[in-house]
């Protein structure tokens, strides 16, 4: 089980390499790619080929126009999780981009890095009992922390 991040250029980096941690703390596999959908759609379509036959999870990280997370999506039958990084320039509308696909074509939106991480987990949380485990104990230290700060403005 993987999750292969595919980020549009190397600026989105830092967002992916964010996600990357995430997927680790949760005890999942995960590669770093970079293709552009809108530069370089034939070398996209050869990664999702390298790893169609392989049980993994695609998540697509690029701003603006983010044609990459439905592109993936399209031509894949594995889930596909878009994590868009925020940006400040457009106030975050870019996401927008993110949002509407046409028919046949439904990547999930996470807009968190740690979020997509935790998605992820859940997908293969159906599958793999340690890896349902490790959601588990995370929602409880979130629970904890939680009641944690109850206590202390108490």
């Amino acid at each position: 089980m993987e999750v292969v991040i595919i980020m549009g250029s190397k600026s989105d980096f830092k967002w992916s390499e964010e996600i990357k941690d995430a997927l680790q703390r949760l005890g999942i596999k995960s590669t770093l790619r970079v293709s552009s959908a809108h530069k370089v759609p034939l070398r996209v379509l050869d990664i999702i080929k390298e790893y169609e036959k392989k049980d993994v999870v695609f998540v697509t990280v690029a701003g603006k126009s983010n044609a990459l997370s439905g592109f993936v999506d399209a031509n894949t039958t594995k889930p596909v999780i878009a994590c868009p990084p925020y940006s400040d320039k457009f106030s975050g509308v870019d996401v927008f981009s993110s949002l509407r696909m046409p028919r046949g074509v439904s990547p999930l939106l996470v807009l968190e890095p740690e979020q997509a991480a935790l998605a992820c987990a859940k997908i293969w949380a159906i599958k793999d009992r340690k890896i349902k485990q490790r959601v588990e104990e995370y929602q409880r230290m979130l629970k904890e922390e939680i009641k944690q700060a109850d206590r202390e403005v108490q």
